[in-house]
């Protein structure tokens, strides 16, 4: 070992090291402590006010519509209504869906130009609900799984807050591959400001409102080229002046959101997470920035320990491992040596990003489920909402 090495780091490192240091609590500092969904102590849904109409957009979800609307067998009250959109499904989405009584299965037509796949479904979906204006609406992404109760407790909290309430669900990785989405999901809560009270987006898994509140914006059809629907919705809602919340799933609503492996992690985050970041308060992005920054200053450490030891590295590096740690407990069910060895999953958090980087700005596309998504049709005109057996959704 040379004879400077046993003297600590130099002064450029520990101005390195305070630099990452602040870096990571500003990362805390941005995702706060974001609101949970609690079962039970909500007012009774059920009565002539109590009606929910629940329209869940699926397309190729063989896998976990089951779960779903077996979870929500339990849970629909009378005259509620839930509608599933068979979006294009190439399996047995639909022929699961119509297993279950309480269910309306509806095979959504062609797309016109310009509408991305989800709002489309979203909007065939709410055409064919029944009932008032003034019932409460809830949109359920496949994938969503809600523990007894939890479907009440989403509508009592909306109820409670007024406006419009998403829920981003807690993500239970289900395999070592999946543990590789910890970083985004932290993230996309810092993005929006989930835990703040005026947070900058939805999350579109589970979003609830009145539905004169969903008509006086426009619905899906405001943002029937945005491939981020959910942000989109959050700025149409705002605009009219209808108040946004956002709540953690907890215990009460979760999901397994990529079990088809990596090919869908990879796909899936790099869908979202460039188009999420221009629609972000640039003083959010700078923030968000600088804590996945410092948490690749973090990630160097091991490297360079050998060459010259100091425990201002070392308490760096463990307090990276610890700030992931408390944050990743609130968003999913993570395993402990996820925070341990975060320089894996930073590094694939940086990667993948710059895959969307490349996919949105350079290629100018997007694709997910089988579908090419065009960026391009963004900026083109779209005309007339009418679409849905010859009248306006």
């Amino acid at each position: 070992m040379h004879p400077s090495a046993r003297l600590g780091p130099n002064h450029d490192q520990m101005t390195t090291h305070l630099v990452t240091a602040v870096g990571l609590l500003v990362g805390l500092v941005l995702f706060g402590r974001p609101r949970t969904v609690r079962i039970g102590g909500r007012r009774d849904l059920d009565g002539p006010t109590g009606t929910v109409r629940v329209v869940i957009p699926a397309r190729n979800e063989a896998a976990s519509i089951g779960n779903l609307l077996q979870d929500l067998a339990g849970q629909v009250g009378d005259g509620w209504e839930v509608v599933v959109v068979d979006d294009g499904s190439e399996d047995t989405t639909a022929e699961i869906a119509r297993q279950f009584d309480f269910v309306t299965v509806v095979t959504a037509p062609p797309r016109p130009p310009a509408w991305v796949g989800k709002p489309w479904a979203c909007t065939v979906g709410v055409h064919h609900l029944s009932g008032e204006p003034a019932e409460e609406l809830v949109f359920l992404d496949a994938d969503v799984r809600l523990a007894p109760g939890a479907l009440a407790a989403v509508v009592g909290e909306r109820r409670a807050h007024g406006g419009v309430l998403s829920v981003q669900p807690f993500h239970r990785a289900g395999s070592a591959v999946e543990e590789l989405s910890a970083l985004f999901n932290v993230v996309s809560f810092m993005g929006i400001g989930a835990a703040s009270a005026h947070p900058h987006g939805l999350f579109g898994p589970v979003i609830a409102c009145r539905r004169d509140d969903y008509h006086a914006v426009g619905g899906h059809g405001s943002v029937r080229s945005a491939v981020i629907e959910d942000v989109e919705l959050a700025l149409a809602f705002d605009a009219a002046g209808i108040p946004v919340a956002v709540r953690a799933g907890g215990q009460a609503v979760s999901f397994r959101m990529y079990p088809l492996g990596l090919r869908s992690i990879v796909d899936g985050w790099s869908k979202n997470m460039a188009l999420g970041a221009r629609s972000v308060p640039a003083w959010r992005t700078l923030g968000v920035a600088w804590w996945v920054t410092s948490l690749v200053s973090a990630s160097a450490i091991p490297a360079t320990w050998w060459a010259n030891p100091s425990w201002t590295a070392a308490a760096v590096y463990v307090a990276a491992v610890l700030v992931l740690r408390s944050v990743l407990r609130r968003v999913g069910s993570f395993r402990w040596w996820v925070a341990a060895a975060f320089p894996v999953v930073t590094a694939f958090f940086v990667a993948v990003f710059v895959r969307s980087l490349w996919w949105t700005y350079v290629r100018r596309s997007v694709a997910w489920r089988g579908r090419v998504i065009d960026l391009r049709a963004a900026s083109r005109p779209v005309g007339d909402l009418t679409s849905v057996d010859g009248e306006r959704p």
